[in-house]
């Protein structure tokens, strides 16, 4: 499939009809609560990733909304799996979307969720972090005291369980820092998790017109969720190109 090169106008198809809408407008946060919003991108069929990687299934367009939601997010939430395999560094704030960040600092940190903490520490999420938006990095107190101290010589580490980290810790230390609205951009299992914990408030998901088949990842790994959860659909918002890109929330 041949992707557009430039970003398409975007329309809304749900609640109500309207072409070439105002993406900050239409994707801002709740104001005055935390609020989690989880971002993904997955196939018709379900596939999370392509070649282990999320970049293979979106279009110009998904970037841009991802940007979009970083601009946005007072901090970004990922789990320690998906930043290793995106080579994840700090947060950079595409130039259209700058202006989002007025009164705040230049990008929103990156927080890290990792049970055992085995993390590269000279890798440039750490060592290229800016002094006011310090990488985070939630773990637990099975780690080694010693471990945790090395660990904070290049981060802010946040003991947020005893043998995992438990979400609603995690999302009330960010509210204490003052940081509300969050983006977590996965992987699947840090999905289950905030979703089990009944931490997530949103789903952001945009849903590329291909097939994928084989044994990919879908964007939950874990238990099955006992009850199912309930999710809301919201918006509805389309390019030419057969994309569609759906929010929903907590039913």
């Amino acid at each position: 499939m041949v992707q557009s090169a430039q970003p398409q106008s975007v329309n809304r198809l749900f609640p109500f009809p309207q072409s070439e809408i105002d993406l900050a407008e239409a994707y801002a946060f709740p104001e005055g609560r935390s609020w989690v919003r989880a971002i993904f991108v997955a196939s018709i069929d379900g596939a999370a990733t392509v070649d282990g990687r999320s970049g293979g299934l979106g279009n110009e367009t998904d970037r841009r909304i991802f940007a979009l939601q970083r601009a946005l997010a007072d901090v970004v939430l990922v789990g320690a799996g998906t930043a290793r395999a995106e080579g994840y560094g700090p947060a950079e704030i595409d130039p259209e979307w700058q202006y989002l960040r007025q009164g705040r600092t230049a990008a929103p940190p990156i927080a890290v969720v990792t049970g055992k903490l085995d993390l590269d520490l000279d890798a440039p999420l750490f060592a290229d972090a800016p002094a006011d938006a310090r990488t985070i990095i939630f773990t637990t107190e099975a780690v080694p005291e010693d471990q945790r101290a090395e660990a904070e010589t290049v981060a802010d580490v946040i003991v947020a369980g005893e043998e995992r980290v438990e979400p609603k810790r995690a999302i009330a230390a960010l509210a204490e820092r003052g940081l509300l609205h969050v983006t977590a951009e996965g992987g699947p299992t840090l999905l289950s998790g905030i979703t089990t914990a009944d931490c997530l408030d949103e789903l952001s998901i945009t849903r590329s017109p291909i097939l994928v088949s084989g044994s990919g990842t879908r964007i939950t790994h874990g238990p099955t969720f006992e009850p199912p959860c309930e999710m809301r659909l919201t918006e509805v918002l389309a390019t030419d190109d057969s994309y569609l890109y759906l929010r929903y929330i907590r039913a």
